[in-house]
């Protein structure tokens, strides 16, 4: 058994660690920000309204596709306006204001967001179609939406970016990074990223903030888009610090792209494990030189004492 005295030392001290001012990981309150795991679950009910043949938890005719989908639609509606509500209180316009006040402010921009869903999925339709052409080794549709990581990361940030444009603070990096967990693909919801999208692989990717890409690129695994440097910290907060790739862009795997004034010239092919931080010419082939590789055979031969003597 426990020693109880020591048992309710131990607690008391956890409970007095919380009672202290002025710290942040110390919030409790449950209505002053957005509760990650209910984001994760309303994502994946977006996903469903993406694709409502692929995400769905149970079997239903197609003459109940409407009435089901309204359902589903209410219950993002009313789930994901709460989740908005205590996200927008983070905001410097909105802190400090009490819970519920902020709950006609947060159904405008839940309705807002769901009028742009037709434009959200005609651009992922796009991306599915750019990984099926792109990829010899893609069955069909069916199977990219099912099983590619790379139509679910950008499936993923293309709904968090809508968010991330009509000002909703931490929903939209919850829900990339609920992604990014999944594929190993990290797109921040705040680049922009044009239609015809295609991850192929995709493990290891890297898209930052204010990234911007053009239509009909192609990005392979461990791929970085990244800053030539962050040490300013938050004063470099809304800065370009991410490359600019134009339209018709391949870029292979391992390659780094980085600086916010770096652009790629459109039709650029940028080789495997390239490291780029200044700018590239339209139609430009960038590659590393050949490396020099030093094969030694697996097999040796054993010298007898005879053959030394010999």
């Amino acid at each position: 058994m426990f020693d109880k005295k020591r048992v309710d030392d131990v607690f008391g001290g956890i409970m007095a660690d919380y009672k202290e001012k002025d710290r942040f990981i110390n919030t409790v309150e449950i209505c002053e920000q957005p509760n990650s795991d209910e984001v994760r679950t309303i994502l994946l009910k977006l996903l469903e309204l993406v694709f409502p043949g692929f995400y769905k938890d149970r079997f239903y005719h197609f003459n109940t596709l409407e009435s089901r989908l309204n359902v589903l639609l209410e219950d993002v509606l009313y789930n994901l306006s709460k989740q908005i509500e205590c996200a927008i209180m983070q905001s410097e316009e909105y802190k400090g204001s009490p819970c519920n006040s902020l709950e006609e402010k947060a159904q405008e921009i839940c309705l807002e967001f769901l009028a742009s869903f037709p434009k959200i999925r005609s651009y992922i339709e796009t991306d599915v179609i750019a990984t099926f052409d792109g990829d010899p080794a893609a069955f069909n549709y069916m199977e990219i939406i099912l099983a590619y990581p790379g139509i679910l990361a950008i499936s993923s940030y293309r709904i968090a970016h809508e968010l991330y444009n009509l000002n909703v603070p931490m929903i939209p990096r919850i829900m990339t990074e609920f992604a990014h967990s999944k594929t190993g693909i990290d797109i921040n919801p705040g680049a922009k990223i044009d239609k015809y999208f295609f991850i192929d692989h995709g493990t290891g990717i890297v898209i930052g903030e204010t990234t911007v890409i053009g239509k009909n690129v192609k990005i392979y695994q461990g791929v970085t888009l990244g800053a030539l440097s962050t040490r300013g910290g938050q004063r470099l907060a809304g800065v370009k610090r991410h490359p600019t790739i134009e339209d018709n862009v391949t870029i292979y795997s391992g390659a780094s792209i980085l600086g916010g004034d770096t652009v790629i010239g459109h039709d650029a092919v940028i080789g495997g494990n390239s490291f780029i931080t200044s700018s590239v010419e339209p139609y430009s082939r960038v590659s590393v030189k050949n490396v020099e590789h030093d094969i030694k055979s697996g097999i040796e031969k054993e010298i007898s004492s005879g053959e030394l003597n010999g």
